[in-house]
């Protein structure tokens, strides 16, 4: 493993981190954004970190919708966070099913590698947000210096503020 650096990278998991996870979430009308995420990423922005997000979406080789769908609400997705002055950098996702051998589905670290490949970032100054065990997995094996799971069935009464506090009190120790 090679790294680069100074850039350093904060990559949240998509449904269940940055959305409220409702199963194979693709239309905007069932996108919920949790309590705080857009304060959460204006944080870290602030701190220097780029914004990625890293997804499995399943639901596309299920057939219960598009990539056409999922690049749609994507869109969407990205204008939300464009409006409050955040920048995510970039979205990359496994479109594939479970069952399926694939290189990129998350327990993988694929998609990080990826993104260190393109972006040029240093994995083990990075930080990763995920509700599954795969996602923490996924960090782990690509080294990433810190990983935080939250759990997302308590998604709808999450409040980012109360990690947010503890960070800001970390950095002042």
């Amino acid at each position: 493993m090679y790294d680069f650096g100074d850039k350093k990278a904060l990559f949240l998991d998509r449904d269940g981190i940055v959305n409220i996870d409702h199963g194979h979430v693709y239309k905007k009308e069932d996108f919920e954004f949790v309590d705080g995420v857009f304060e959460l990423c204006e944080y870290f922005q602030s701190k220097n970190y780029l914004i990625f997000i890293i997804t499995n979406q399943a639901g596309i080789a299920k057939g219960y919708y598009s990539e056409e769908d999922f690049s749609s609400l994507t869109d969407w997705m990205l204008n939300k966070f464009y409006q409050r002055g955040i920048t995510i950098e970039d979205i990359f996702y496994c479109p594939h099913h479970p069952d399926e051998e694939c290189l990129c589905r998350k327990p993988s670290p694929k998609m990080l590698f990826d993104i260190q490949d393109k972006y040029k970032i240093s994995l083990k100054k990075s930080i990763l947000f995920g509700d599954k065990l795969s996602d923490i997995e996924a960090g782990e094996r690509a080294g990433i210096g810190e990983l935080v799971l939250i759990k997302s069935n308590y998604q709808d009464e999450y409040d980012y503020s109360k990690l947010l506090d503890y960070i800001r009190k970390k950095e002042n120790n």
